[in-house]
């Protein structure tokens, strides 16, 4: 099921342009995922916006399906590839 899932996401991320997928991301998507990728957990993402860890985890949530991904290190590696975050 697993498999199928990410298939599914693949396919719906790559008939979007690299330009469209970042552009499709708020700026607060665009942030915590900077945040993090510099290596805060939610809670620590949540104090730092002064926002509840279940509004951070919404936003992310929101950016895995943007991305076509369903976890922080396929995140990651697809922000990565966009060109959302440097390493």
């Amino acid at each position: 099921m697993k498999g199928m899932h990410d298939a599914i996401n693949t396919a719906a991320v790559s008939g979007k342009g690299a330009e469209e997928i970042v552009s499709s991301l708020t700026e607060r998507e665009r942030e915590i995922l900077r945040l993090i990728f510099d290596g805060k957990c939610s809670n620590e993402v949540a104090d730092i916006l002064c926002v509840s860890k279940r509004t951070v985890d919404f936003h992310l949530a929101r950016a895995y399906v943007k991305l076509g991904v369903s976890n922080r290190f396929q995140a990651f590696k697809r922000a990565m590839e966009l060109g959302i975050i440097n390493a």
